[in-house]
């Protein structure tokens, strides 16, 4: 198992969890309640998608990293750290509580600020290592 996939199940599993934890200590610092719009998650989102947008261009435009940086860091700690499955139920939860509008306007706030957050992060590398965007 050590030579063939073990250690990129290894480090997926090691980042997953420090980014959870990290997305856990996020709610905990600012907790929504159930009818209230889900401001962390939405910004939790966010900003994961931002930062996958910069890693993403570093290391396949910059530089080769070590074949395990990618599984540990975008797949394991942002996929921990982002959760669209969290935002998902907190849809569901505001249309429970008799807010559909609430659900839905925060379930199209996800999904354009995760695009845009991406996109423009990644953008923004680009010029910032005078790279041609597009």
């Amino acid at each position: 198992m050590l030579r063939g996939q073990g250690p990129t199940v290894a480090v997926v599993a090691l980042g997953g969890a420090l980014g959870a934890c990290a997305r856990y200590g996020a709610a905990l610092a600012w907790p929504t309640g159930p009818d209230a719009f889900p401001w962390t998650t939405l910004l939790v989102n966010t900003l994961g998608c931002a930062v996958i947008g910069v890693f993403l261009v570093l290391v396949t435009e910059v530089w080769a990293p070590h074949p395990l940086l990618r599984p540990f860091f975008g797949t394991g700690v942002l996929g921990g750290f982002t959760t669209f499955s969290t935002a998902t139920v907190e849809v569901q939860r505001l249309i429970d509580h008799g807010a559909p509008a609430r659900g839905l306007a925060y379930l199209a706030a996800t999904v354009l600020a995760a695009l845009a957050s991406v996109w423009i992060a990644a953008g923004l590398t680009r010029r910032l290592l005078g790279r041609r965007v597009g």
